[in-house]
């Protein structure tokens, strides 16, 4: 393989030998925050819900946060092909003309324009995808407490602030100012531990979808925050990635593992192999490594070296809207070409699922 890393945790690893890797075996599949780095993992998605997972029949719980949320909600639509295909393309093409003087949008401008898309996107969809019936779905949401609770021009600054020191000491102490908030759909009971940190579970219905999912896209500071949300406790609500950025949760697979009717493995298309917990832990390197919540993962990554190979050298990220700024067809030349490589990671996977090979497979 040389676009495609597969790493997996002991246990996983462990069954990979004694039992190989079926659709059946999977029981859960995350999605992390990260922006545009999730469109390479667009050809994998397409492969794994519209061609590979259809060889099973057990129930998978879709976890996400940000874009990921919007990609498992996406999983869930009856066409998902076309779906995914269309998420791909609306978010490569996304713009904001700047207003003269700006140099960049407003948040009020860019949470305005994201809620028309995702409107257009899922109407008439809701219901559908919500009631799957086999993929339940659960979309993280961050929300605000204390200087936080509201979001207010220098109260916000200054609660992130405080939520950035607290979590440098001890990601708990964080839960004073920031409370993860997960929307399940069809009353599914989360399929992750919550004594990690502050956590709240509630339920997803057609009435407060849309509320909820664009709150759990709204990086603080680039768009607003989400409030009211129909079923939730008042307060601002902002992107899930902050609490749970690649979503290192305490999956509850040691409880599948010892079910047979259970799906004991977590199958995790990711765009790098750390799986870092929250949005404010990028720069504390040494909450980068596994840790035993992740025993039973199998992490889908690309290879570093692979990597080099796409224009400019990286994944599509953030930064590029600043690189490119009004010059919106270099940009979609840009992040379509490294969309159209990655196709080579589904591929590669679908090959070592026809002949796997255990040598491929690296520690977690």
């Amino acid at each position: 393989m040389k676009s495609l890393a597969i790493y997996a945790g002991p246990d996983a690893m462990q069954h990979l030998r004694q039992h190989g890797l079926q659709a059946a075996h999977v029981g859960v599949i995350p999605a992390a925050a990260g922006g545009p780095k999730g469109l390479i993992l667009g050809p994998m998605d397409r492969f794994l819900f519209n061609e590979w997972l259809p060889q099973s029949k057990q129930v998978i719980d879709l976890v996400g946060a940000s874009i990921g949320a919007w990609r498992m909600a996406t999983a869930c639509m009856k066409d998902s092909q076309a779906g995914l295909l269309r998420l791909e393309h609306d978010y490569v093409h996304q713009h904001y003309e700047l207003k003269p003087g700006e140099k960049f949008p407003s948040a009020h401008q860019v949470s305005h324009s994201f809620r028309q898309n995702l409107d257009a996107f899922y109407a008439g969809h809701v219901d559908t995808l919500l009631n799957h019936p086999r993929f339940r779905l659960h979309v993280l949401t961050s929300r605000g407490k204390g200087l936080l609770q509201h979001e207010h021009p220098l109260l916000t600054p200054l609660g992130y602030g405080a939520a950035f020191i607290t979590n440098v000491f001890n990601r708990r102490w964080m839960g004073a100012f920031l409370e993860r908030v997960v929307f399940s759909s069809a009353g599914r009971e989360l399929p992750f531990e919550t004594h990690d940190y502050a956590t709240r579970s509630l339920k997803l219905n057609a009435l407060n979808f849309m509320d909820v999912l664009q709150a759990s896209c709204a990086i603080p500071f680039v768009l607003q925050a989400v409030h009211e949300i129909e079923g939730a406790p008042k307060g601002a609500y902002w992107d899930g990635g902050i609490t749970d950025y690649h979503l290192h949760l305490a999956w509850k697979t040691h409880a599948m593992a010892t079910d047979p009717s259970a799906a004991p493995l977590v199958l995790y298309p990711h765009f790098q192999k750390s799986v870092i917990p929250g949005w404010l832990d990028k720069s504390l390197k040494w909450r980068h490594q596994a840790s035993n919540f992740l025993n039973h993962t199998i992490v889908l990554a690309p290879r570093s070296d692979w990597l080099k190979t796409l224009p400019n050298g990286k994944l599509p990220d953030r930064s590029d809207f600043h690189t490119y700024g009004q010059d919106l067809k270099s940009r979609v030349k840009v992040w379509q070409s490294a969309v159209s490589a990655s196709q080579q990671m589904a591929d590669e996977f679908a090959e070592w699922l026809d002949k796997p090979d255990i040598a491929c497979v690296q520690a977690l």
